[in-house]
């Protein structure tokens, strides 16, 4: 009797297993927890919306998340983070427990509006699927915005309490490739992408970047030949690590001078196969003439994506902190 058992074609583990079928099987990061009106320990609120559903099977969703709103907050208008989740591009989404864990947090810590965003994902949508989606999502986001400074979109939310002078991108691993990148695009000046809001800052944790040749110590890291598979993994139409989304500091590459924000933010872990990468990036865009001001931290002894698992650690907490301190670093003092 023949095995009616599936044939796989090919898998990237731990993440996902492709069969010759056409089936994606993904093996980590699927559950879901819903949103709540009130979380009971942080006062935080979030629930999902729909930004762009279209016969073609383009499906673009968001967690939305409002702070603790007080009696004297109830029209207060807080800064507005457009968050990327990560995942390699092919895993996860704002709605597992561990990415909606980390928002919340973040949200209840800095005091901000923030949309996390649910993209399409590789290998069923590869890049640049991400991009577009997200590129989609800051302009639902942007609708918001109209010439009396708020007030024009379809959420209430971001209608009554975003403050569209400060609005903030960030992402982790490959959420924070999503940051660099779209913000590249609003710095680029094209009307094509229809942008009309400022970015203001944007953060990158243990950004996802990489390359052809090693640097630093990513060839004696034993989770470089994963890295280096990625790529052309979930960018089939140009499977070149040297592509400049995934390494921005290539050779001929766009200059980060045209990086469309005024403050950024990279965050490494000393662990992190990718650490350097984040460095070099750092260091790139201090260098190269762009206008605005770069700062970096790392954390010691951490790997990749440490905070998400253990938000409780001292460490985590701090990152939170830090994370919570850019974004409201030009806020006024309370009175």
């Amino acid at each position: 009797m023949e095995s009616t058992k599936p044939e796989i074609d090919y898998e990237f583990l731990p993440r996902f297993r492709v069969y010759k079928d056409g089936h994606v099987e993904r093996l980590m990061l699927t559950d879901f927890v819903p949103a709540v009106s009130n979380d009971p320990i942080t006062g935080v609120s979030s629930k999902d919306i729909t930004i762009v559903q279209e016969p073609n099977n383009i499906n673009i969703s968001a967690r939305l998340y409002l702070p603790k709103l007080t009696t004297t907050t109830t029209t207060q208008k807080f800064p507005l983070l457009v968050y990327f989740h990560g995942g390699a591009f092919c895993i996860s989404s704002p709605f597992t427990s561990m990415h909606h864990n980390f928002v919340n947090a973040l949200v209840a810590e800095a005091n901000v509006v923030a949309v996390s965003v649910n993209y399409r994902k590789a290998p069923e949508h590869p890049i640049p699927a991400a991009y577009e989606d997200s590129l989609a999502a800051l302009k639902w986001v942007a609708s918001h915005l109209s010439n009396n400074g708020g007030g024009g979109g379809p959420e209430s939310w971001l209608n009554h309490h975003a403050d569209f002078e400060r609005v903030f991108l960030a992402g982790d691993s490959a959420g924070a490739n999503i940051t660099h990148n779209i913000a590249m695009v609003a710095g680029s000046g094209d009307s094509e992408f229809g942008l009309n809001v400022e970015i203001l800052g944007i953060a990158l944790v243990h950004p996802y970047f990489w390359g052809s040749d090693p640097i630093g110590s990513e060839s004696l890291h034993p989770g470089s030949a994963k890295a280096g598979r990625l790529w052309p993994l979930i960018c089939p139409s140009n499977p070149d690590n040297d592509d400049p989304r995934v390494n921005p500091v290539v050779a001929g590459g766009p200059s980060l001078i045209g990086l469309g924000c005024r403050r950024a933010l990279v965050c490494v872990a000393e662990n992190d196969v990718l650490k350097d990468r984040g460095w070099v990036y750092y260091n790139a865009l201090s260098k190269c003439g762009w206008m605005g001001v770069a700062e970096i931290i790392e954390t010691d002894g951490e790997d990749h994506v440490f905070h998400l698992h253990d938000l409780q650690s001292d460490k985590a907490k701090d990152l939170i902190g830090r994370l919570a301190a850019f974004f409201n670093r030009d806020m006024p003092p309370l009175p």
